[in-house]
């Protein structure tokens, strides 16, 4: 029996033609925040920050219903494709499942 899962969903963008890390950031960072602010996840730009024509987004959720982490997931990773002037090259989506196993030791020592 599980408490509960964590989702994880990084997505690699690429932009081939932004030049410069300003131009990067103004096409990357509203979306981040937009999908802040519209689904219940933590956001973060995880990697390339210091490269102009990449980046890896990186969104977190936390639930005890798998297919609402599930499906959770799969709309930002649409919103993420939908929203941005780039190309996304890569999508991983992994849940981890919180067991309680751990819980009840815990609990009995």
């Amino acid at each position: 029996m599980s408490l509960g899962y964590v989702g994880v969903l990084t997505v690699r963008v690429e932009m081939p033609w932004v030049s410069n890390l300003k131009e990067k950031r103004a096409l990357v960072r509203p979306v981040v925040e937009r999908l802040k602010s519209r689904f219940p996840l933590t956001v973060a730009r995880l990697d390339g920050l210091d490269a102009h024509d990449w980046e890896v987004i990186g969104v977190a959720t936390l639930s005890n219903d798998y297919g609402w982490v599930q499906e959770t997931l799969k709309m930002a990773a649409d919103y993420i494709a939908a929203e941005g002037e780039y190309t996304v090259v890569e999508e991983t989506v992994e849940i981890t499942v919180i067991g309680d196993d751990d819980f009840e030791e815990e609990e009995q020592e």
